[in-house]
């Protein structure tokens, strides 16, 4: 599963790029994903699989986040790409660039519970708070 993909985004070092060449709302979310801050789950960022680069993944719990700009908007090729990850077994999250700058703390709330939900962590009581974004 770690790097499965084509040799189109290997060659052209197409992730590391996008790494490099992150959004202002991709920065933002990295900062509260980064360093297994969600519940001490490993998120991987502009991560390569089947040809596509994704936003970031956290493969222990098979859950992709994308964060799009407009260009995204009813396009056929993104549906093309969530059913092939489907079918693969992931969970697909969206969001809007500008709910991730203008909605931080509801969309890592969104992620965080996705990961609580799936691991059945959940119906514990003693659920701890999302995390804070590090320095």
């Amino acid at each position: 599963m770690k790097g499965q993909t084509n040799r189109s985004v290997l060659d052209n070092a197409l992730q590391k790029k996008l790494r490099t060449h992150m959004t202002d709302a991709e920065n933002r979310l990295w900062k509260y994903l980064r360093g297994r801050q969600m519940t001490g789950f490993k998120f991987r960022r502009q991560h390569p699989f089947l040809g596509y680069v994704l936003d970031f993944v956290c493969l222990e719990m098979r859950l992709i986040v994308e964060v799009d700009g407009g260009q995204h908007q009813d396009c056929e090729a993104d549906q093309v790409r969530d059913r092939r990850l489907h079918e693969a077994g992931f969970r697909i999250m969206r969001f809007w660039n500008n709910q991730v700058l203008q909605e931080t703390d509801a969309v890592v709330e969104a992620i965080w519970t996705a990961l609580q939900d799936e691991s059945g962590e959940a119906a514990s009581l003693m659920t701890p708070s999302p995390p804070q974004p590090s320095p």
